[in-house]
Parts: C-alpha cells; sequence; structure tokens
C-alpha cells in the first residue's frame, strides 16, 4: 500500500507540471486501468486494454503512405559472416584451374587491394566439382546438393561488389550502409520507415549461430542516431528467448501491470515536458516486454511443428543452431515480425587449422545448406514467400590467388561476388551478373552494396532516396548519396 502511494504522489507532482489535455489522457487511462484491476483480469489485461484505448495509436512507421507500391512485407536476411567464397560455390572457372599455380597478370592486380596476400601470391584453381542445375542452368558445386531444388526460385547475383575489404567495416558496410559504427542498421530503417505488424513481437530480431558471434557485434544491428526502439532484438534459440523475460519469484502479474502502467504514465508525462524519444523508446520497451511474456514462449516451440517440417530443415527442439534459426525465422514472419536476420559465422576461410577449404567449409556448408533451402520451400508451401524477400550472402568474397598458410585459403575479395535473393517481387530463376575468367572483377550485372539496399527499399514501398533522418545537421539516408534500383531483376 505504502509502494503503491509513494506511485500515487510522484505522479500527482508529475501531473502538476504537465499540460491539462495530458493530464486527462493519464486519468482516462488511468480509469480504464481500474477497471480491468477490478475486473481481475490480470496478465490478459493487456490485451483487452489494447481494444479500449482507441486514443492509443497503433506502433507505425514513420512514413504516411508508401512512396511506391510495395511487393513484400518482410525480410529475412541469412547473413554468412566471414565471405563464403563464390570460387568453391556458385563459380565454376576452367581457366582459372588451368593456371593454377601461376602469378596472375599484373593488369588485374594493379589498383586493387588486398587484406593479407603477399605479393607473389599464385593463381588457385578450385578443386571442387561443379554441375549445372534447372531451366536457368545455374553452376553450383558438390558443397550444396540442397540448394538444387531452389535454382528456379531465387535470384543469382553474380556480379555483387563493395568496397570494403576487411571483416568488421565490411559487415557494416553490408549491414548499415557505412563502414564505421555509428550508422542505423537495414532492419533499423525499414522498421523506422514502416513499422511492424507485430504488437507482441518486436519489429527487427536478429538471430545468430555459429561458433562466435560476428565481427562488429552489436553495431550491426544498431539503430545508430535512430530512437533506439529501432534497434535489433537479439533472439535466444534456445532456452528463454530474452534473459530475465520471466517475472521474479514472488511478483505476480497483477502486481507487475501495476508497476508498468504507472512508470508508463509517468514516462508519458515526462515526455510531455521534454520529447525525448528515448523515452518512448522505454515505454515501448516495458510494453512489448509484457506482450512478450506470453509470445516469445510460444514463438520457441518449435516443437509444435510436424515431424516432416522438422526433418525438412534439420531442425531440432531445443538445440542452438542455423537450422532452428531459419525455422524461427519463418515463424517470425508468419507473426508479423519485419525484419528478421540470421548471422551465421565461420565463412572465413584463409586456410590452416579450422579455417582451410577442404574439411572447414565442407562442414560450415553442412550446417546452412539443407535449412537455407528448407526456408524458400516452406515459405512458398505456406503462401508466405510472395511477400517476404530472403537474402542469402556475407560481406564479401574470396580471391582468385590462394593464400598460402598451414594450408592454403583465399583472402578477402571486394570486387566480384555472389549472393542470391528470392522472393516478391523478384524475378525466379534468374541468373544476373557474370565476372572474368580468373573471377578477378564484374564483367556485367554488376550490383553494388548500395544498389542492393535500394532494391530492398523499392521491394518494401520505400523510394531510398527519400527516407531520411536528420542528425548533425544533415538528412542521412541508409544509401548515403548512392544507389540505383536494379530494375533488371524485378518481376
Amino acid at each position: 500500500m505504502e509502494t503503491k502511494r509513494g506511485i500515487q504522489k510522484n505522479m500527482d507532482n508529475l501531473r502538476s507540471k504537465s499540460s491539462i489535455d495530458r493530464t486527462a489522457q493519464c486519468v482516462m487511462q488511468h480509469n480504464r486501468r481500474a477497471i480491468l484491476s477490478a475486473a481481475g483480469v490480470g496478465l490478459g489485461a493487456i490485451a483487452l486494454e489494447s481494444m479500449m484505448a482507441q486514443d492509443r495509436p497503433k506502433p507505425l512507421g514513420m512514413l504516411p503512405e508508401f512512396h511506391v507500391p510495395p511487393r513484400i512485407k518482410n525480410v529475412i536476411f541469412l547473413f554468412m559472416a566471414g565471405g563464403p567464397s563464390q570460387l568453391e560455390l556458385f563459380e565454376d572457372k576452367p581457366v582459372l584451374k588451368e593456371y593454377h599455380g601461376k602469378l596472375p597478370p599484373e593488369s588485374l592486380t594493379n589498383g586493387r587491394r588486398f587484406a593479407f596476400l603477399p605479393a607473389d601470391a599464385k593463381l588457385l584453381g578450385s578443386n571442387r566439382k561443379f554441375e549445372r542445375y534447372g531451366q536457368c542452368g545455374m553452376e553450383l558445386s558438390s558443397l550444396l546438393p540442397h540448394h538444387q531444388k531452389i535454382v528456379d526460385k531465387v535470384c543469382w547475383l553474380r556480379g555483387m561488389k563493395t568496397d570494403v575489404f576487411n571483416h568488421g567495416p565490411a559487415k557494416l558496410f553490408m549491414n548499415t550502409g557505412f563502414q564505421a559504427p555509428g550508422r542505423p542498421s537495414i532492419g533499423s530503417w525499414v522498421t523506422y520507415g514502416l513499422g511492424s505488424h507485430s504488437e507482441s513481437l518486436p519489429g527487427f530480431v536478429v538471430l545468430q549461430s555459429g561458433p562466435r558471434g560476428p565481427r562488429a557485434g552489436n553495431t550491426l544491428w544498431s539503430a545508430g542516431f535512430l530512437p533506439s526502439k529501432f534497434q535489433g532484438v537479439p533472439l535466444r534459440s534456445q532456452g528463454s528467448p530474452i534473459l530475465h523475460l520471466e517475472n521474479p519469484k514472488g511478483v505476480s502479474g497483477s502486481l507487475q501491470q501495476g508497476f508498468i502502467e504507472a512508470t508508463n504514465d509517468m514516462n508519458r508525462l515526462r515526455y510531455a515536458e521534454v520529447s525525448d524519444p528515448e523515452i518512448q523508446t522505454r515505454i515501448a520497451a516495458y510494453e512489448t516486454a509484457f506482450r512478450m511474456q506470453t509470445s516469445a514462449p510460444e514463438l520457441m516451440r518449435v516443437d509444435q511443428e510436424t515431424a516432416e517440417t522438422l526433418e525438412l530443415y534439420g531442425a531440432e527442439p531445443g538445440k542452438s543452431s542455423f537450422a532452428n534459426n531459419c525455422l524461427l525465422a519463418r515463424r517470425l514472419v508468419e507473426r508479423g515480425v519485419r525484419f528478421v536476420q540470421l548471422y551465421h559465422t565461420d565463412w572465413d576461410h584463409h586456410g590452416g587449422k579450422n579455417a582451410d577449404l577442404d574439411d572447414a567449409l565442407d562442414k560450415v556448408c553442412l550446417e546452412v545448406d539443407r535449412a537455407s533451402t528448407a526456408l524458400i520451400l516452406d515459405l512458398e508451401r505456406r503462401g508466405l514467400l510472395h511477400e517476404t524477400l530472403v537474402i542469402w550472402g556475407g560481406e564479401f568474397g574470396r580471391t582468385p590467388m590462394g593464400e598460402p598458410r598451414e594450408t592454403t585459403g583465399r583472402d578477402h575479395h571486394v570486387d566480384s561476388f555472389t549472393m542470391w535473393i528470392a522472393g516478391g517481387g523478384i524475378q525466379a530463376g534468374k541468373i544476373h551478373g557474370a565476372t572474368d575468367e580468373l573471377g578477378f572483377g564484374v564483367t556485367e550485372g554488376l550490383v553494388h552494396v548500395h544498389d542492393l539496399h535500394a532494391t530492398l527499399l523499392h521491394l518494401l514501398g520505400i523510394d531510398h532516396q527519400r527516407l531520411t533522418y536528420r542528425f548533425q545537421g544533415r538528412d542521412f539516408r541508409l544509401t548515403d548519396v548512392h544507389g540505383r534500383l536494379v530494375d533488371e531483376i524485378l518481376a
């Protein structure tokens, strides 16, 4: 009782400093909550309150309307952290094999920058077996047998190019459009612009797998200078999805509800005075966490899936894996989450222990091949692929030259690599772009990282030049002052 009186006293003091209109609005909210409390609704009160609170605006993005007709509602980005080798996975280069062990022509190396290669690095032909699959005739190596099932369901971007050749900055560049921390991630820009369909889960969710986290860490899903309510929310793929989400012992649902409501009322009064957007973030965090106490555990119940679906992904309930995360990604977009980012590490194959192009590459391909394919097939059969964009790829590719370590690997390569995308608005079974005979550079169909971002936003109904945020005296955007729509790949 004394605690409730103290809270009431603080609220009264805040109300005395606020406007009459704002006070009246809080009183109306308090009255609604009193009705719910008297009804003894407890944890279910939040649903009834949402129906009653017609004066409370539904969380939306800042765009009053779409810039262009949207083709998709959601995005799932399967990020292969470390840089998959396109020369072992997606591009058979007979000429590279022919010149294996020879020095590359100076005309192809002059002006190019590499992270670790010695000056006398020699060309390295792949020892992997390639075949063509599907009506599109896409080249795939034996490392990705399950991908054969989706060659005609995705668009292959074989002319990708980036600007940054070290892991942390390159990951930031692919995820935020800039190579240094401080800029908002793609998911943050998207939820800032469009909001989310889900009222019980975050609009931007991050899932991780592999032996370690990605270099650059949580700056990859940061909201940067946007209000922090738009940052990615990492979920754990086993156990409690978010630590400390459950109530402490001795705290009932009704007690927790009263605390959150009183705290948020005080936060709203404070926001009316100072207009600090971080106060809105705190309000949203309390309310989302409250709703997630019910929605998050249900989300994690992958054991509710059929045995056939678990087999399709190779998922094992209760286990932390890329397969489980792919299945969770599908469950998230089903529940209205706007942007889901999966990071899977250990793609950095320079050579040496656990980083070779043989056993180490075999292992990581085995971890992602089946589940990546299953995600496309599962979304399609559930009628979700036409409204979801799935992206697969890393921060850069690998060099045509070998990097001599304990075993031979490949260095980072920014001038050409392969990604694939699938879903609403994208031409399925299309091979876009090509590289030269040795794999140094793009010869046609170049798609820069900024172009990929511009196209992603376009599919969501956003003109990348018009989604901006004023910070430090200038208007920022995801694509900075670059980017073009890659309309050649649009359906």
